[in-house]
């Protein structure tokens, strides 16, 4: 089964906790490994100095990976991450992020990620993370 943004989006509210879903995620694209969210820009998510906090890019990285595991699946399975390592590459103030994803392994019981972190309407990165997920169903 192919998914769409909108199964995509409707895996977020049904698995995900409040506080992530307070992030505003939106699913943009899903692929077969792949998967494209929106990390809206929110004064709210800023920290001092006003740039967008790491956590919520890293929360962001974190959970663009289940979508992008569901997307080879065909649908979401239990699944939980076993690493997560991210760096940071520049500040990022008053624009929406875009985290795109891409599988790089996806194994009967884990799954690697790459994620990439640019601003909307720029190719410049703002982070870059890689993600390992144990797929527990």
């Amino acid at each position: 089964m192919t998914l769409q943004p909108v199964d995509g989006d409707k895996i977020l509210r049904e698995n995900f906790a409040p506080w992530v879903l307070d992030l505003g995620l939106v699913v943009e694209e899903v692929g077969d490994g792949t998967a494209v969210l929106r990390l809206p820009w929110s004064e709210r998510l800023a920290r001092e100095g006003g740039a967008l906090s790491g956590q919520a890019m890293m929360a962001a990285a974190d959970t663009g990976v289940v979508v992008a595991v569901a997307g080879a699946k065909g649908g979401y399975a239990p699944m939980t991450t076993v690493q997560l390592n991210t760096s940071f590459q520049r500040p990022v103030v008053g624009r929406d992020v875009l985290v795109a994803v891409r599988l790089s392994k996806l194994g009967r019981t884990l799954a690697f990620a790459d994620v990439t972190l640019t601003l909307d309407g720029d190719s410049a990165v703002v982070a870059h993370a890689s993600a390992v997920y144990a797929i527990m169903g």
